[in-house]
Order: C-alpha cells, then structure tokens, then sequence
C-alpha cells in the first residue's frame, strides 16, 4: 500500500479525499462532456537547440549558468519537475560525473544522485578515496546530469531533450574545468561520446568535450545486477590509477 501510495505521488497526485463521492461509472450527461483542451505545439520557428546554445553562451559562471537553466523554456520537462537539479559536490574536484537525469528522490531534494543509486555512488568512490563532500578538490567529486529535470515516471531521456540540454552541459563541463569525466550509463555514453552499449563501452577510456572520459555502469544498473560490481570495482580502480598518473 505504501509502494502504491508512492507511485501515485511520483506521477503528480496531491490530494487523496475529495468533498464529495464520485460515482465512476456512471457516464456524463452530453452537456457535462469535458471539452477537449487545446493542444499545444512547439513553434516550428523557434530553434530550441540555438536558443540553448545562445543562452549557455552568455553565462560567466556556475550560477549565472543555473539561471540561464532555469529561465528555459523549450524543455517540456520542466514542466512536471518539481525542481530543476544542478549539480552537487565541490566544482573543484578533478573528477566530475555525469549522469542522466534526477529521479523521483533527486526531484524532491533538488540534487543528483540522492536515492539508493546515490547512496551505492558515494560508497563506490569512496573506495579510492573519492568523495562529494570532500573540500580538498584532489579527492573531490562533482556530479551533474545531462538533463536537470525529472523526465515523467523515471522514463529514459528522449534524444532531443538531450540534444537541446547539450550545450548547457558542454558550458557546465567547461566552468568546471574537471582533470576527468566518468559518463554514467548509456544516455549519459550517448549525450556526450554519441555512443551506447555500456556494456560494450564501459572501462575504456574515451575522449568526450576535451577531457578524458571513462564510461561505467550506472549504479542504478548495479542494484539490479550485483555481480557487475567486479567490472566496476574495475573500472574505479583504473580511475584511480589515472589520477594518479
């Protein structure tokens, strides 16, 4: 009851009693029919992409970048987010991560990574040393997401929601200035190396926006399938040697 009570709120349920029953089955009356509400189409004339791209352009920053973020209006996603997600971490760290979208718990607090995937993330790096709330940027994380709002019920990114979000991720990587990225998942492979097939992809060192890039399972994916921790384990530890290097 309570897993269905969640799902009911996850897809936009406020209020559980109404003032009075209603009777479901019985059919409205020919004047009680709803009228059908007008569709609204996107202006054909109105270059989403360029309109991102030309606002990303004019940030001077991380904050003036949220704004701009913020203040856009193409991504229909915004409008059933409950917040738009940024980022977390220290903008310091040589490493920044990349994910695909907030979830339902991320939507709620306004930062990547939060839910049990977030918690599995953080006990990960963890492990070589690697942390978001690190102060000191040489064992720091950064984590953001190619889109910063909720996609409805936790669906995948659609391509061109990707692809007008783009050029406010390429703006965020280069304020950020990380050492490394680690593309986590295959839209997160797909929005910045124009590739999928994680399993194929993960543990090889590619290049993405001018930084080395090393793409890895989602942790999300690790729930479901524990036994490719070892290929993760993997992967992190390659992480490590190249900070090192």
């Amino acid at each position: 009851m309570k897993a269905a009570l969640e799902w009911q709120i996850a897809c936009g349920a406020d209020e559980s009693i109404l003032d009075a029953p209603i009777d479901r089955t019985a059919l409205p009356k020919p004047e009680e029919q709803p009228r059908q509400a007008p569709v609204l189409e996107a202006d054909p004339d109105i270059d989403a992409v360029a309109v991102a791209r030309n606002a990303a352009a004019a940030a001077i920053d991380l904050a003036t970048l949220r704004a701009a973020m913020e203040s856009y209006e193409h991504c229909d996603l915004k409008r059933g987010a409950k917040q738009l997600v940024f980022s977390d971490g220290n903008a310091g760290a040589r490493v920044m991560i990349i994910g695909e979208a907030p979830g339902r718990d991320e939507d709620i607090e306004g930062r990547p990574f939060v839910g049990r995937a977030g918690q599995l993330l953080d006990l990960m790096f963890s492990h070589i040393g690697l942390s978001r709330t690190e102060s000191d940027g040489k064992n720091a994380l950064y984590i953001a997401n190619v889109l910063p709002w909720r996609p409805p019920q936790n669906r995948d990114p659609k391509p061109e929601e990707m692809k007008m979000m783009l050029p406010f991720l390429e703006r965020h990587v280069e304020f950020v200035d990380p050492d490394l990225i680690v593309a986590m998942g295959n839209h997160a492979c797909l929005a910045l190396l124009g590739q999928r097939g994680i399993t194929r992809l993960r543990g090889k060192w590619k290049k993405a926006l001018g930084k080395p890039t090393l793409p890895m399972f989602h942790p999300a994916y690790l729930l479901r399938t524990p036994e490719a921790k070892r290929e993760t384990w993997a992967d992190l530890l390659s992480l490590k040697e190249r900070l090192g290097a």
